[in-house]
């Protein structure tokens, strides 16, 4: 979109806005702390028999910060823990600011730190987590019981089959690596790939991977049908705005996550926790 269309767009979607008054933003300011649970069923590729209709809870874009307090965090964990998923896979912006990541990422991880599942709780860090390139985001997530998958991979087994989750670092202010976190799985095996960016698989692929988990765009957080949003933190528009998309070499699930960031409203686009239940494809 050039920059004439975007002044437009930007233009009437805000009349718009004007238009509804109070109203839309007395709901844009409710809308954030309704959590809605959206399920899913997704091909995976070389998915084994013992993992067909395994579940995994997808939870993103927390931002835990002065829009966004722990108890909310408190509460949608114990929301995603009572949908008794098979895994976990927490995908980035734990923390609001990178400048104040010291001070919100320890309650943040230790709120996320209360899931347990069967087959593990796997976690990377997004944009938000890069104070010191990562430094603090690497030494809180030691302290907790959580996996972290960035730039590797961890094989979750079940009886002689196996399913692998890999992670790369943030795509913007990280040093994801891709052969990292696929080093040493064989072609042919299951492969889930954390990425907080969902534009990191655009330029990036590997067969072995056959879904990609994403959330970092939050659905744009306002969202007006027939104006769209006019803030999308995404090379590629509205394609990554939420759920399952293609990329060049993968599919790719983006949730439209947990927080807010830059104002504390959501509008046609709630707080989501993801069950995605796994399909042999």
């Amino acid at each position: 979109m050039n920059r004439r269309k975007f002044l437009k767009r930007t233009f009437w979607c805000g009349a718009a806005l004007v238009g509804v008054g109070g109203t839309a933003t007395a709901y844009g300011l409710w809308e954030p702390s309704q959590i809605r649970i959206r399920p899913q069923s997704i091909l995976l590729p070389n998915l084994p028999a013992a993992f067909d209709g395994k579940t995994v809870a997808v939870l993103t874009d927390f931002h835990h910060g002065p829009l966004v307090g722990i108890d909310f965090i408190r509460a949608a964990v114990a929301i995603a823990q009572s949908l008794n998923a098979d895994a976990y896979a927490l995908v980035g912006d734990f923390a609001h600011k990178g400048t104040h990541t010291a001070e919100q990422l320890p309650a943040c991880l230790e709120a996320v730190s209360a899931l347990r599942a069967p087959h593990g709780v796997f976690a990377v860090p997004g944009n938000h987590d890069m104070q010191d390139d990562g430094r603090v985001y690497r030494e809180m997530i030691r302290g907790t019981h959580l996996t972290d998958v960035t730039n590797r991979s961890h094989r979750a087994v079940l009886g002689a089959d196996a399913l692998w989750f890999a992670g790369v670092d943030d795509f913007w202010w990280g040093k994801p690596s891709l052969n990292a976190a696929l080093d040493g799985i064989p072609a042919g095996e299951a492969v889930i790939l954390l990425a907080h960016n969902p534009d990191y698989a655009e330029t990036n692929s590997d067969p072995r991977v056959g879904l990609v988990l994403s959330g970092h765009t939050h659905g744009g957080q306002a969202y007006l049908p027939g104006c769209g949003t006019a803030w999308m933190p995404s090379k590629y528009g509205a394609k990554y705005r939420g759920g399952l998309a293609r990329a060049p070499g993968t599919q790719v699930f983006v949730s439209r996550g947990l927080g807010e960031a830059g104002v504390p409203i959501r509008l046609n686009c709630p707080p989501e926790i993801n069950l995605l239940t796994l399909v042999k494809g």
